[in-house]
């Protein structure tokens, strides 16, 4: 299976499931990394791994539509079966999924549906968490299916808070077990153990 990443900075948890692949702990050929930011620190690492890397955005394909045509193409041509977004900062075009059959997975930090929608990403979610005093965070994994945090919930992860959590603390925790929690899930659904749509 070749799969594709998706990121607009680090691409951190992109970076873990590589090296997986690249060491056998998940049968799956890591081919490319798109991102929308000519910056994106993912740039680096994913050339060094020996994965295709391309940079599409509004800067140049301002028409919404052929960006999402011109990514769509990109994963036919590399012949990618599965799209896993690490903290990729666009909504997913009809082509893109279409490309890959819908198999496209995004990885959220929080509990969905709690703390999901256009805005919500990063230390903001973190933020809101901590503001509503909950005792519990997780992570999220799901299906894209056009809107912002929508989409088959896949597996989810949660982690205890303390009532002394800052919200940077809260993102510590989270990001301290996305990466596993990832590779976890793909091996799952890659052994057929979790279905997609």
């Amino acid at each position: 299976m070749n799969l594709a990443f998706f990121a607009s900075y680090n691409g951190s948890s992109a970076h873990a499931i590589t090296d997986a692949c690249l060491e056998g702990a998940l049968s799956a050929s890591p081919t490319l990394l798109l991102t929308n930011n000519e910056s994106a620190n993912a740039l680096e690492w994913s050339e060094n791994k020996g994965l295709k890397t391309f940079c599409v955005n509004s800067k140049t394909y301002p028409n919404p539509a052929e960006l999402d045509c011109k990514i769509a193409d990109y994963l036919k041509a590399n012949r990618i079966s599965m799209v896993i977004l690490s903290g990729y900062m666009r909504l997913i075009g009809p082509e893109t999924l279409r490309a890959v059959n819908g198999c496209v997975l995004n990885i959220h930090p929080a509990l969905l549906p709690k703390y999901g929608g256009q805005g919500m990403y990063g230390h903001h979610v973190h933020q809101a968490v901590k503001d509503n005093n909950e005792t519990e965070t997780g992570i999220t994994i799901h299906q894209i299916d056009g809107e912002y945090d929508k989409g088959k919930i896949l597996a989810q992860k949660i982690i205890p808070l303390s009532s002394d959590d800052s919200a940077e603390d809260i993102q510590k925790k989270v990001q301290s077990v996305e990466a596993t929690f990832y590779i976890e899930t793909l091996r799952k659904i890659l052994k057929k153990e979790i279905e997609l749509d």
